[in-house]
């Protein structure tokens, strides 16, 4: 059966990538319609960055009780609930599912609920027989938990993230396979409610895509609050005895054992495309079932987009809906930018400290040979830091030896993923040094790190 509309775009998920664009259609005149098999918000707002955020925020509040106790404020914990705390997180990612929603309504987005299975020009094969039609169309059908062969998750006692954030009560031990931001996050989120953790990484440091540096900083972090991280090793097995696994990890040949109750698998996430028939309509796609893209994020096929978790670009729900205006505008005739910046996407991970960043990591700027300067200033020397009992921190900049252009940003400390935006709009405004050191800036406040370590290019900082 065939829709007798033809829309001017049709977009194929629904998620941070597919409704942004959907959304901006709209707005520019095209008729739009949207074309989801689940919730509006995909994996982001339903079962990743709001529900993760969300208890991420409860964990602090529950762990605020400790700074209590040091004021002489005794708290019984005995009836905690962790039930409730996951019903505050499920009611977060469901009002902002339905304000998506509410934004695809009241911009005349049609959502058609749906599972796409064949994907060619002009149009789109649905499940359940319908073909939806499209002048343009945009794949952003996003991306799932990547697995490993030893440890399949079963969401019981074998998770993915998605089976994390469904728990109904806490583990007294959990074992997280992964250090990157999904597995940094929820070793955070555990450790701050009591929950015995043990974080392994393949890599020689926790988040191993962040500047050594400010890596090793949240390391220390976590190495005082009783958080076990097992680095440049490998999960070989896992055995489950009496109810709880027996994980054996190997580290340069040297072998132990990890038993826990719980076993999370955090170590990256696929492209969902195996089934949408994107080869037999003369898309290409990599080795690892991503979608070759050209300017302006455009497949193979003329009129046909793919944005988001599906082209090798970083799995970030703020690269994909930028890379939906993009791949939008394209599409209606108002081009501009023809890709992102590679080196202007910023990232952040929500721990204790926080850590932010873009561009170029220490290591690959000397990997690259290139001539560089590195502007630092700890959170200590900063008078807001200390006064809110946050000093554990490093605001460190890279600028280019000739130019001083920004060609990389890095901060672990309090606040981290709202103040890396300064020093992003210092360099995609072509700020110097010197525009940030003459700014005045409140004091006192986080952001005055920035200003000082600035001052290191110049005249040197002063509250250090």
């Amino acid at each position: 059966m065939t829709q007798s509309a033809i829309y001017d775009l049709l977009v194929v998920g629904a998620g941070p990538g597919g409704y942004v664009a959907a959304i901006r259609a709209a707005q520019l005149g095209l008729t739009a319609a949207i074309i989801e098999k689940d919730k509006v918000g995909g994996v982001c707002l339903n079962v990743g960055c709001i529900p993760s955020k969300a208890l991420i925020h409860q964990a602090g509040i529950f762990s605020s009780i400790r700074e209590l106790e040091h004021l002489g404020v005794k708290v019984d914990t005995e009836s905690f609930d962790y039930g409730k705390v996951r019903a505050k997180v499920k009611k977060a990612a469901d009002r902002l599912s339905k304000g998506v929603a509410s934004l695809l309504k009241k911009n005349n987005v049609e959502l058609i609920a749906g599972e796409a299975v064949n994907i060619r020009a002009g149009e789109v094969s649905l499940k359940d027989g319908t073909v939806v039609q499209g002048k343009k169309i945009i794949v952003a059908t996003g991306s799932r938990s990547k697995s490993i062969p030893g440890f399949e998750t079963d969401e019981d006692t074998v998770l993915t993230s998605t089976g994390a954030l469904a728990l109904e009560s806490l583990p007294a031990s959990i074992l997280i396979l992964g250090a990157g931001a999904i597995g940094v996050e929820f070793a955070h989120i555990m450790n701050a409610f009591g929950v015995d953790v043990h974080l392994v990484e393949m890599e020689p440091h926790i988040l191993p895509l962040e500047d050594d540096e400010t890596a090793e900083i949240l390391a220390g972090s976590f190495k005082k609050r009783g958080i076990k991280m097992h680095v440049s090793t490998k999960a070989l097995s896992q055995e489950k005895k009496n109810g709880k696994h027996d994980v054996l990890l190997d580290k340069n040949g040297k072998q132990e054992t990890v038993t826990a109750d719980l076993i999370l698998v955090a170590v990256g996430r696929a492209p969902n495309t195996g089934s949408l028939g994107l080869e037999d309509a003369g898309i290409e796609l990599d080795g690892g079932g991503f979608v070759k893209v050209g300017d302006y994020y455009e497949t193979a096929v003329p009129g046909i987009y793919a944005i988001g978790d599906i082209v090798r670009t970083p799995l970030l729900a703020h690269v994909a809906s930028a890379e939906g205006e993009i791949a939008v505008l394209h599409a209606a005739g108002k081009a501009e930018k023809k890709a992102l910046d590679k080196l202007s996407i910023p990232a952040g991970t929500y721990s204790v400290p926080e850590v932010a960043s873009f561009g170029l990591t220490e290591r690959a700027a000397k990997d690259k040979g290139l001539a560089y300067k590195t502007l630092r200033f700890p959170y200590r020397g900063i008078g807001r830091a200390v006064a809110s009992e946050a000093p554990d921190g490093l605001i460190k900049i890279l600028i280019d030896e000739k130019t001083d252009e920004t060609i990389g940003a890095h901060i672990v400390g309090a606040e981290a993923t709202e103040l890396i935006h300064e020093l992003l709009l210092a360099r995609s405004s072509e700020l110097l040094p010197e525009d940030i050191i003459g700014m005045i800036h409140v004091h006192p406040t986080l952001s005055e790190g920035i200003m000082e370590a600035m001052r290191n290019a110049r005249d040197g900082a002063i509250h250090v």
